[in-house]
């Protein structure tokens, strides 16, 4: 949370010229702003850092800067100070939620790891555990993804051809199914826009990123 918190005061000190003033601008909108907060293109492309939209449980559209990219993970914080951590564009763990997902097992052989290679039929099992209510749980998902029509998405600016792949998600001992989706960039498989959930078909997130990370 401290490398967040030293790069926002950062950039409020440094609003000097009219392209820091932008940056400030942006910041105060990620912290402050209204229900579904609009980033304007340039906003986006002058912020030198990471950045995306998030919807949290069919909440208000949130401005999010990256705050940390460490072995494989990104951790994006939101402006209530919750975390929402993604490998290869899968939601993998979230903190400071009502709910919370706390671990997934697997993780090497989430087909999202080589999106680009993604074929009919692929499929993955891991192990899912999240609170619930203050309630432990866990169990055993099964998916199953299958390509969806082709798109093409405006992102700050730039149109960028996508694969859609929908992934079905089966917890047999609950009962559940639902549906995630993804948005591949054709370039290098990079999930530009997701719609997953927390765990078992409940506390939807929806994530589009506007600026990736520098490798």
């Amino acid at each position: 949370m401290r490398q967040l918190s030293l790069l926002l005061l950062c950039l409020l000190l440094q609003a000097c010229t009219q392209t820091q003033k932008g940056l400030e601008q942006t910041v105060m909108l990620a912290i402050n702003g209204p229900d579904d907060v609009t980033i304007t293109d340039e906003q986006v492309q002058n912020l030198p850092y990471a950045s995306m939209y998030a919807r949290v449980n069919d909440g208000p559209r949130i401005f999010v800067v990256l705050g940390y990219n460490e072995n494989g993970l990104q951790k994006w914080i939101t402006q209530d100070k919750a975390m929402l951590v993604f490998r290869h564009g899968r939601l993998v763990k979230t903190l400071g939620l009502p709910d919370n997902l706390e671990d997934v097992s697997n993780l090497a052989q989430d087909p999202l790891t080589d999106a680009l290679h993604l074929h009919n039929g692929a499929g993955w099992t891991r192990v899912v555990q999240w609170r619930e209510q203050a309630n432990v749980r866990a169990a055993t998902a099964v998916s199953t993804f299958q390509r969806g029509d082709d798109s093409v998405l405006n992102l700050a600016g730039e149109q960028v051809a996508c694969r859609v792949w929908h992934e079905t998600v089966r917890i047999d001992s609950l009962g559940a199914t639902w549906q995630n989706t993804f948005w591949i960039d054709n370039r290098d498989g990079t999930v530009l826009q997701a719609q997953q959930t927390l765990a078992a078909d409940a506390y939807p997130i929806v994530t589009t990123l506007l600026k990736p990370a520098k490798s």
